[in-house]
């Protein structure tokens, strides 16, 4: 059987995704109290139903049964009962327009804003996105984007063992990505900021990208970084990871960083890798 436990931050798309397992012939079940994990994964195991897939969606509302979850995690595994837990993540700036837009308060902000809600969940499911088998971020996606990555991750299998890898761009100056399991300073290559006609475009427009890969220390230096990337993703592979996240980071995060990160996502494309990508700072003056 597959059992997979769907979470994540408020906001970040866990109705979505439980529509898209659904769609791919999972049983859903959502918000069901912590308390009853452990007996409704006994009935699923022991049941005599054809029910071969079954999502259950936990999420910050049952914040009561929260102190419970490791409980019932830890007696899953005591009694042998496998499962997976996909986290749903996304950008705190994206998260609070998506509540404006939306107009519905942070289960955790009715006595504070938003981000002071979103700031005490993110600490508050530390622990349980340490545990998460898949992460996805869908501060780029739309609902089409996450049900074909969800589409990826329980319908194609393990062609690429386990391993989603996250390609992300970032400006130094608005800080390091905390997530990062690999950063690269490209800070060193040329900087279109400096030609006035490029300087309000980004790297995801193509006269910017000739610009930057323009010059041979850009060429070798992707050379490099590719091979370093063939070398150490079946490192992690053969660890057991399941999620990597490369971040490529420039001054402002507009250009440079933006230009290596689309190279490398289609270099990680074509190798058949389950790859995403996302530009956190590229809109950001």
């Amino acid at each position: 059987m597959k059992f997979v436990i769907v979470t994540g931050l408020s906001g970040a798309g866990k109705s979505e995704a439980m529509k898209a397992l659904e769609d791919i012939g999972f049983y859903c079940v959502d918000n069901l109290p912590i308390t009853l994990i452990s007996k409704f994964t006994e009935l699923c195991y022991q049941s005599k139903s054809t029910i071969e897939k079954i999502a259950l969606g936990i999420d910050i509302r049952g914040r009561g049964f929260f102190k419970y979850l490791n409980d019932s995690l830890e007696m899953l595994k005591k009694f042998g009962y496998e499962y997976e837990i996909l986290f749903l993540d996304c950008d705190d700036s994206v998260l609070v327009k998506r509540y404006k837009m939306t107009r519905r308060n942070h289960p955790l902000s009715s006595n504070t804003d938003i981000v002071e809600g979103i700031k005490k969940e993110r600490e508050f499911l530390h622990e349980l996105k340490q545990k998460a088998n898949n992460i996805i971020n869908t501060s780029n996606m739309k609902p089409r984007d996450l049900k074909e990555e969800i589409n990826r991750i329980y319908l194609e299998g393990d062609k690429k063992n386990n391993l989603t890898i996250s390609v992300m761009s970032f400006g130094f100056k608005h800080g390091i990505p905390l997530d990062a399991d690999l950063v690269f300073d490209v800070r060193f290559l040329p900087n279109p900021y400096y030609v006035e006609e490029l300087r309000e475009k980004t790297g995801e427009e193509e006269v910017v990208r000739t610009y930057v890969m323009n010059s041979p220390i850009s060429i070798k230096f992707f050379e490099k970084l590719s091979d370093m990337i063939d070398f150490l993703i079946p490192q992690y592979v053969e660890e057991g990871k399941n999620h990597l996240v490369i971040a490529v980071g420039c001054t402002g995060g507009r250009h440079r960083s933006v230009t290596i990160a689309n190279l490398l996502y289609d270099y990680l494309k074509e190798k058949n890798y389950r790859v995403l990508k996302r530009h956190r700072d590229h809109t950001l003056r």
